[in-house]
């Protein structure tokens, strides 16, 4: 069961380090978001970088979220926390890349362009840390750089297949056409959600509804 309190820490603390950046996050900004004392949120953890690590440790693990902790939270939870995070960048680039096995026989551009959404979505928090942190956190940015070009490549694969078999609309510029709808797709299922400039409250499954409809009519050769 989740606690209640301990989500709205994670989650002021998600959109904290996210749009002010970790090194400029104190306890006593989460502490304002969340409504709470400071003592409050060292009765939950012992320190920002536990927090830190709850939140990623939940982005890679959503169950984590409801499991029964002796508080405060300490690091010793999160050991091996950073082997975790690249292991799950290894595991979702080969679980993205599975259809290439058979050619995408049995896949379509629109099933592609859903998986695309839903990976970028599930694992947002963590990738746009990652981003706005990475010379804070070299080692996990140098592991994420390799992961999401492995990521390119799988997906400028997949649409190199989908010409080839005439379900999509030949590109003229392949790489940059790729880039154009990883980043369309990155803004809606992770940017407006965390860290655009005028946030708006449009659920995920609006955004993936409006990404669906304009790419696959963008790009989809119509029978």
């Amino acid at each position: 069961m989740v606690n209640q309190r301990m989500k709205a820490i994670h989650d002021a603390a998600a959109l904290l380090f996210l749009r002010q950046g970790y090194s400029k996050t104190q306890i006593s900004h989460i502490a304002k978001a969340v409504n709470v004392s400071v003592g409050t949120i060292y009765h939950d953890f012992i320190g920002k970088r536990e927090i830190l690590n709850f939140v990623l440790k939940c982005t890679i693990d959503p169950a984590f979220m409801e499991r029964e902790f002796d508080r405060p939270i300490r690091g010793e939870l999160f050991d091996g926390l950073d082997s975790e995070i690249m292991a799950a960048f290894d595991e979702s680039a080969a679980s993205f890349a599975a259809h290439l096995a058979d050619g995408a026989a049995n896949y379509t551009f629109p099933e592609l362009i859903s998986d695309t959404f839903d990976l970028l979505s599930r694992y947002a928090v963590g990738c746009l840390f990652i981003e706005k942190n990475q010379f804070d956190f070299p080692k996990l940015a140098q592991s994420y750089r390799a992961y999401r070009e492995r990521f390119f490549d799988t997906m400028t694969r997949y649409l190199a297949l989908f010409i080839e078999k005439g379900e999509i609309r030949p590109l003229q510029h392949l790489a940059l056409s790729t880039s154009l709808i990883v980043e369309m797709l990155t803004w809606w299922a992770m940017d407006q959600r965390y860290i655009s400039f005028e946030a708006r409250p449009i659920p995920p499954t609006l955004a993936k509804a409006v990404c669906l409809d304009n790419l696959i009519s963008a790009y989809l050769v119509k029978e």
